[in-house]
């Protein structure tokens, strides 16, 4: 017997597994594959696709605004479908409920690009959520049933770590699109195609054999999907409260930190290819202009301040990035008598960051504005816009490419750090494993956020953050399924992702709280706020000596 486990262990996992046995994970795997590049679809087209609908320019703050609002209710219906559809997981079984999530999150994705205005794209978006939330906790379960006991720590782990092929596919679409018209509704529109992944789960997927005698035998029908079980049960209590605190640690440290690393990274590239654009004399050039412009004196100044944006500038749609330049010009000129040399220059040039297909529309707009301010100095401000949004687009267009480099980099780490979660926990206990995860996490993201500097560090750390972040979710996959028994695996799995959800919303909360307020006035606060953030992951360590250990030991009954 011992000679046949060692053959058997010295094997590699994929071959352990039966024809059916692959094409369960198979769809398990794809099913969570499309979910995750669900979401990230909807990430990438939010900020094009809220300005479209809402008659807005990309850079106002209403579309940011109005884009946080359509997050936030898509992350209430993630976490509410997926308590839902957990239950339903068990109660109605695992099979019949990943056709419904499937079908829900890609239909709904697909609809969202017919979205006629803002408000109907906030209900679809909703809707596709319930489904998104879903797919989760009925996948792992399947896997978790059907895979043979020395595999399963394997088969979740890769499953998990093929969520990062997910987000990168999406990256990848978006790229391909981009430049349509109205590119984000064609985005959206190819998120609809895993709708036909239903079929052959329909017409091909069993329920596995432990739910079908639970069902037999009446247990599954009387008792299953029970929240109220969770907490009364001692046993079961202990496995939610414990799940539930490790889930909301991983998801704060990747939506709170891990993320925003994008955002950092952006301001990064900026600064480098700002930088060339001075030591090239682009912007001497600029202020040598404007010197020239403002050295006479002049009454703009005073004139200026009395001035309202509606005597000025139409109050039609399209014209917000003009009244955002004049009260730019307003807050730089605060208290002056006069408008300094420097005061236009640099409104139009903080006005000028954005993408460079905006920046073409709105020339024409920003220079006829400019020199109606400037209108007792006779001086074509044309050719100074003209060098301003060029020199834009040299910048932007690197900068957004970063931007998508650095997220696939990420994603290609989280692939290696979910996976690398069954070697760790194939070498030391759940418990042991969860603790080297959430330290790696915590000295990784904490690093990447204090010394990315230049395109070698941003090379070789955001990789390894993403490794180390995923290498906590690779640990759910596989620990979550082995604290419920059958009637509850679906729900209780479910419950302590969700939940998890519901408390990350507080993680982008406090890393803003943080960049505006205890660090504002420090350069770049990002970084000391990400840094702050990662004592998230201390939270992790506290809770693992509570922590069920279920390494080498059947699924609960």
């Amino acid at each position: 017997m011992q000679q046949l486990n060692s053959q058997s262990a010295s094997r590699p996992w994929v071959k352990e597994l039966s024809g059916y046995q692959w094409f369960v994970l198979a769809v398990c795997t794809l099913g969570w594959v499309f979910d995750t590049m669900g979401q990230q679809l909807f990430v990438l087209v939010r900020k094009p696709g809220v300005a479209s609908l809402m008659g807005l320019a990309a850079n106002s703050p209403e579309v940011d605004k109005y884009g946080g609002y359509a997050t936030s209710l898509m992350l209430i219906g993630w976490a509410t479908g997926g308590i839902i559809f957990g239950i339903l997981g068990d109660k109605i079984g695992r099979a019949k409920t990943m056709v419904a999530t499937i079908l829900i999150y890609s239909i709904f994705t697909g609809i969202s690009g017919l979205a006629y205005n803002f408000w109907d794209f906030m209900l679809y978006r909703f809707i596709c959520g319930l489904g998104i939330g879903g797919q989760f906790s009925v996948g792992v379960a399947l896997v978790a049933e059907y895979m043979p006991p020395q595999v399963r720590p394997k088969a979740l782990a890769f499953m998990q770590a093929m969520a990062n092929v997910g987000n990168v596919t999406a990256a990848l679409i978006s790229m391909g699109v981009a430049g349509a018209a109205d590119s984000w509704r064609y985005t959206l529109f190819i998120g609809a195609l895993p709708a036909f992944l239903a079929i052959p789960v329909f017409r091909s997927l069993k329920e596995p054999e432990s739910w079908a005698q639970k069902v037999a035998s009446g247990q599954q029908t009387k008792k299953a999907g029970s929240l109220a079980e969770l907490f009364t049960d001692p046993r079961w209590r202990r496995s939610t409260i414990v799940g539930m605190i490790l889930a909301s640690t991983g998801v704060i440290g990747l939506w709170g930190i891990g993320f925003f690393s994008v955002d950092l990274n952006q301001t990064v590239f900026r600064k480098t290819y700002e930088a060339t654009e001075r030591a090239n004399g682009e912007v001497a050039k600029d202020r040598e202009f404007v010197a020239a412009v403002f050295a006479a004196p002049s009454e703009a100044g005073e004139a200026f301040k009395a001035i309202q944006p509606k005597e000025i500038i139409p109050d039609e749609p399209g014209q917000e990035d003009n009244r955002q330049l004049y009260a730019a010009i307003v807050k730089l000129n605060a208290g002056k008598k006069e408008i300094t040399k420097d005061t236009v220059l640099v409104a139009v040039e903080e006005q000028f960051r954005m993408t460079a297909e905006r920046a073409e529309k709105r020339r024409s707009r920003l220079t006829e504005y400019l020199a109606a301010l400037t209108a007792d100095r006779k001086c074509d401000l044309k050719p100074h816009v003209e060098r301003i949004a060029e020199r834009a687009k040299r910048i932007n267009g690197p900068v957004a490419r970063w931007a998508g480099i650095t997220s696939i980099l990420f994603n290609i780490g989280g692939f290696f750090g979910a996976y690398g979660f069954s070697y760790v926990t194939s070498w030391l206990n759940r418990r042991k494993a969860f603790a080297v995860a959430f330290v790696l996490a915590g000295l990784a993201t904490s690093a990447a956020f204090m010394f990315m500097n230049d395109v070698t560090t941003v090379l070789c750390l955001t990789p390894l953050m993403g490794f180390c972040i995923f290498l906590i979710f690779g640990g759910y996959a596989v620990y979550f399924p082995e604290l419920y028994p059958t009637r509850l695996r679906s729900t209780g799995t479910s419950f302590c992702y969700n939940i998890g959800r519901y408390v990350a919303a507080v993680g982008p909360y406090f890393l803003g709280l943080l960049s505006s307020g205890v660090y504002g006035a420090y350069p770049e606060p990002m970084r000391y706020a990400g840094a702050t953030m990662c004592l998230t992951f201390v939270v992790g360590l506290m809770v693992l000596p509570f922590a069920p250990e279920t390494k080498d030991k059947p699924l609960p009954e």
